[in-house]
């Protein structure tokens, strides 16, 4: 058996690991990746990435399919699902590629296999040449999330997981979506704008339940207004004898027919099957607890991503990556952000960064409908609001729904992080026409300063 020796070793190249991968490398470490599959990890092959094609392709077919008030005309359009695909996996296959190129370019090394760890400083791992026993100094444990199965609806014949419904070679006449969070609802409202008729469970009264209804409301009329059947405090028990979800609504039981039914209520930490259970790791539930440097109870053996607990982002994955790749460097990094920016790339879409209102802060909300730009996009549903401490002025949350809206998740982490009070955005020039200036307007709105509402 072939032994590889190293500073750093790192169980997955999801964007935690390959970012604390190409980090390491930079700063001299040396680092070995290994990953089972393609590096990227789910959101990079079966997750955020061919998601947000499959839904700029669904915005498109459905923008040529239906009739507007701006003068162009629209027909009979046509979806070719199997160039679609095509068209999705070559990017990913270029981003993968990417990924591959920028680990060799930090000269770390990128091992194929399945990772099994024998103990914290070393795992083997099986390769299509072989086994290869690695020894290391550090481990980190960056092995990511799986989506979650539910019992009565375990996975396999028309139900599905999300990544299976990325990747169906045709589009399904009839869907049926198992939960009202973002995979859900970005996954049924492209296929609703595709042409299946779509159907969404949720057990909450209301979708995306871990944000405030206002938030929410534009997006449910939205749903609504694609054809989507909307089914709020709704429990799905199983199939019948026939294969249709059987549904708990209310006080009644319905029957759902779909030629897919999708679950998506959620994702769990994949920490079997690999070892970690013998490293008897200190656990917060079902994740790995850190601390402050996404350090384990074990000296030595790191954990990041999905597996040290919520809110399990890909963009927070980066940024301990980057924590640990520096703290084995001997530099004085810890984690202390601040602010931790989510999209949910719904229709329109929705951004959550920081505190949401409650009755210990004040707000101010600047509606969509009074946005020059949203107006010229033809699309002014939604509004931005911001959150603050009315003694200070400092700047506590900032929350937006709208078409284009992802967009400004940038803005108000920096924002956040910088420590911003209302008179800095305020007096911060935004440029004119833009979805950009609806911070700045509600920031004036909060000194009660407002000029265009």
């Amino acid at each position: 058996m072939r032994t590889e020796r190293c500073q750093v070793l790192i169980i997955g190249a999801g964007p935690g690991g390959y970012v604390c991968g190409i980090r390491a490398g930079q700063l001299g470490l040396d680092t070995i990746v290994v990953e089972g599959k393609a590096p990227g990890g789910t959101c990079l092959n079966v997750g955020c990435i061919p998601s947000k094609a499959l839904i700029h392709a669904a915005d498109e077919f459905h923008r040529l399919a239906t009739p507007n008030k701006i003068g162009i005309a629209t027909g009979a359009a046509t979806l070719d699902m199997a160039q679609t695909q095509a068209w999705k996996d070559g990017i990913v296959a270029r981003l993968t590629h990417g990924v591959s190129g920028l680990l060799k370019k930090a000269k770390s090394r990128l091992i194929v296999g399945r990772a099994q760890i024998l103990d914290g400083k070393s795992a083997q791992v099986e390769t299509p040449e072989g086994p290869v026993r690695i020894e290391c100094e550090n481990m980190v444990i960056a092995s990511g999330s799986h989506p979650t199965q539910l019992s009565a609806l375990p996975f396999g014949g028309k139900v599905i997981s999300s990544t299976q419904a990325l990747a169906l070679s045709d589009v399904p006449k009839t869907l049926a979506v198992v939960g009202g969070g973002y995979i859900g609802l970005e996954i049924g409202t492209a296929m609703a704008k595709l042409g299946a008729q779509v159907t969404i469970l949720e057990a909450a009264d209301h979708i995306l339940p871990q944000y405030d209804a206002a938030l929410t409301k534009p997006v449910e009329a939205r749903l609504r207004e694609l054809g989507i059947d909307l089914h709020l405090n709704s429990m799905a028990k199983g199939l019948s004898a026939k294969g249709d979800l059987q549904v708990a609504a209310s006080e009644e039981q319905i029957d759902i027919p779909a030629d897919h039914i999708l679950v998506a209520v959620g994702r769990v930490p994949t920490t079997q099957g690999f070892g970690l259970e013998g490293l008897a790791l200190k656990m917060a539930g079902n994740y790995i607890a850190v601390d402050e440097k996404c350090q384990t109870s074990m000296r030595q053996v790191f954990a990041i991503g999905d597996v040290t607990g919520d809110p399990t982002l890909a963009h927070r994955a980066m940024a301990q990556g980057t924590v640990v790749a520096e703290h084995i460097a001997g530099q004085p990094t810890v984690w202390d952000k601040r602010a931790m920016p989510a999209v949910c790339f719904t229709d329109p879409e929705v951004v959550v960064v920081g505190k949401l209102p409650s009755d210990d802060v004040a707000s101010a909300v600047f509606p969509l409908s009074a946005s020059g730009r949203a107006m010229t996009m033809d699309r002014t549903d939604g509004f931005v609001r911001v959150v603050y401490d009315e003694s200070s002025e400092l700047v506590l949350g900032l929350q937006a729904v709208g078409a284009g809206a992802s967009e400004l998740a940038g803005e108000f982490s920096l924002a956040i992080e910088m420590c911003a009070t209302l008179t800095d955005i305020a007096q911060t020039i935004h440029a004119h026409p833009t979805l950009g200036e609806s911070v700045q307007e509600v920031s004036l709105m909060g000194l009660g300063q407002a000029l265009h509402l």
